[in-house]
């Protein structure tokens, strides 16, 4: 396993950006499904999607959501980040079998009190599916 790279408060500025690409598969919405107990049969019942107003299977919104904690959690900021909060619009449902690209940007940055706040997103086949606003705590170089 590659050694994660750890950006510190220091490292990081306004603008910067990071992305994580992934695929709403069918085992992805399943596992998210028996994880989570959220059975909606919008999400697992391919007959019952069919006869709703998206005529397909969807995935759950927090399922697409999560890509968000992937970049923050592995690239940017990345490890040691501590995750505190995210206010989310669900723009449009992400159909299972779509490429989802998570992203976020770096919005804002308090020094002193090392919260960064992130603008976030996701698009699923190129289209805004999610969007929002991050907040997290950095670890400074020296702790």
């Amino acid at each position: 396993m590659e050694q994660p790279e750890y950006k510190y408060l220091e490292d990081l500025e306004v603008g910067q950006t990071a992305e994580w690409d992934a695929l709403v598969d069918e085992k992805a919405v399943n596992a998210f499904a028996e994880l989570t107990g959220d059975r909606n049969p919008v999400h697992v019942d391919e007959e019952y999607a069919k006869t709703t107003v998206y005529g397909t299977r969807i995935a759950h919104g927090a399922l697409t959501a999560s890509y968000i904690s992937a970049v923050l959690g592995n690239i940017l900021p990345g490890p040691g980040a501590i995750f505190t909060g995210m206010e989310l619009r669900f723009r449009r449902p992400v159909p299972v079998g779509s490429d989802v690209k998570a992203v976020a940007e770096v919005a804002e940055i308090n020094e002193k009190t090392r919260r960064v706040t992130m603008k976030v997103k996701c698009l699923a086949n190129g289209k805004p599916a999610v969007s929002g606003i991050a907040h997290v705590v950095v670890p400074r170089r020296e702790g």
